[in-house]
C-alpha cells in the first residue's frame, strides 16, 4: 500500500489546480506546470485537497500512483515557494561567469566551458565561486545543477571542483613519506 500515494495535497493559498483529459495544470504566482499522467491512476480536486487514487490494484498501477502524487506535490511548492540549488567552486582560478542566459565556468581546462542555461531557469552569481540556480520545476532545477557539477567533479584528495553548498566530500589521506 503506498503511503505517499494515499496522502492529501493541501493546495497552497494563491493556487490553483486544473485537472481535464488526464492532464494536471498547476498554477501560482511564480508560474504554471502542466503534467500529463497515465490512465492507471485518477486526479481528483476536492475542498482544497488533490486526490490521486488509482483504478486498479495491479503492479503498474501501484507504482504509478506514489509517483504521480510525489510530482503534483512536487508542482504545488514549485509555483507557490519555488526551487533553487546552491553550487560552489573551489580551487586556484576556479570561477563563475553569468553571461545573460549562458554561464561561463572556469575549472582548471585550457579552455572555458560555456553551458546554456534552459528556458525556466535562472541563474545568479553572488560571488565568482557560488552560483545558485532556481526555477518552478524541480525536475529542471536538479538536472542542470547535475550537468553543471558534471564539469569538474570534487576530487577527493583537496576537495577541488565543483560540488553542491551543503554537500560533504569524504577526504582521503594520498601518499605517505617513507
Amino acid at each position: 500500500m503506498s503511503r505517499i500515494g494515499n496522502r492529501e495535497l493541501v493546495i497552497p493559498e494563491g493556487v490553483t489546480v486544473n485537472v481535464q483529459n488526464s492532464e494536471v495544470t498547476v498554477t501560482g504566482k511564480k508560474g504554471s506546470l502542466n503534467f500529463k499522467y497515465k490512465d492507471l491512476v485518477d486526479v481528483e480536486v476536492k475542498e482544497g485537497k488533490v486526490l490521486v487514487t488509482r483504478k486498479n490494484e495491479t503492479k503498474q498501477a501501484k507504482q504509478l500512483h506514489g509517483t504521480t502524487n510525489a510530482i503534483i506535490s512536487n508542482m504545488l511548492i514549485g509555483v507557490s515557494e519555488g526551487y533553487k540549488k546552491e553550487l560552489e567552486i573551489n580551487g586556484v582560478g576556479y570561477k563563475f561567469t553569468a553571461q545573460g542566459s549562458k554561464l561561463q565556468i572556469s575549472a582548471g581546462y585550457s579552455h572555458q566551458v560555456l553551458l546554456d542555461v534552459p528556458a525556466g531557469l535562472t541563474i545568479e552569481c553572488p560571488s565568482n565561486t557560488e552560483v545558485i540556480i532556481s526555477g518552478i520545476d524541480k525536475t529542471a532545477v536538479n538536472e542542470f545543477a547535475a550537468v553543471v557539477r558534471r564539469v569538474r567533479k570534487p576530487e577527493p584528495y583537496k576537495g577541488k571542483g565543483i560540488k553542491y553548498k551543503d554537500e560533504f566530500i569524504r577526504r582521503k589521506e594520498g601518499k605517505k613519506a617513507a
